[in-house]
């Protein structure tokens, strides 16, 4: 009896997991060419063929689900940069190590990279105020591990801090230019080549004055 229980639980369990995850996956359709605030509710229980007070059981409402989407989002991202950091330890590696891997993981994640880029700018207040404070995130842990590389110690915190800063605000820029020109890919990442090079000739020729 308490195995059929707990099986009954399980499945319980997973049917819900598996329509949060239809609701999730519903509203990254919804918002591919629209922004997150064009979009209502119902639109996304229709999407996913439950009724409106179903997807309260998931989300208190879009906005709460765009915020889910942020977290998602970045989980992924800062797995993707956390990897090439450690298969690209050096500053001069990680100009060849890092776009390979953005340019896959861009095609991997198109649907994610696409709200991220559009709701970074248009959409709801909290999704926006999110996603700022993810890349402020990524900064800040950017600027530890960078810390760690033989050479930085001829930069102070501050200017740490900046170079993490150009080096997130670069990826982001690199990603948003992969999801608006799918068709150019290889250009963009020659030229996204040659400027991280000059980035990290200025870089691994600074020196913070004492």
């Amino acid at each position: 009896m308490a195995g059929g229980t707990s099986e009954v639980t399980r499945t319980r369990v997973e049917r819900k997991e598996q329509t949060r995850r239809a609701i999730l996956d519903a509203a990254l359709r919804l918002t591919a060419d629209t922004s997150l605030v064009a979009i209502s509710l119902r639109q996304v229980a229709k999407e996913v063929g439950i009724v409106p007070t179903a997807f309260y059981r998931h989300f208190d409402s879009v906005e709460s689900l765009g915020l889910a989407l942020v977290d998602e989002s970045f989980e992924s991202l800062r797995g993707l940069l956390r990897e090439v950091w450690l298969r690209s330890p050096q500053f001069r590696d990680y100009i060849d190590g890092s776009l390979p891997v953005l340019a896959d993981h861009v095609r991997s994640h198109r649907s994610h990279y696409t709200f991220v880029v559009r709701e970074r700018t248009a959409g709801p207040p909290l999704v926006r105020a999110a996603i700022r404070r993810e890349i402020e995130l990524i900064t800040r842990e950017l600027a530890t591990d960078v810390a760690r590389v033989p050479g930085s110690d001829a930069f102070s915190t501050d200017h740490l801090n900046l170079l993490a800063d150009l080096i997130v605000s670069f990826v982001v820029t690199t990603a948003e230019r992969f999801i608006e020109e799918p068709d150019a890919e290889a250009r963009i990442m020659a030229e996204a080549r040659t400027q991280l090079r000059m980035l990290m000739v200025g870089a691994l020729n600074w020196r913070s004055p004492r």
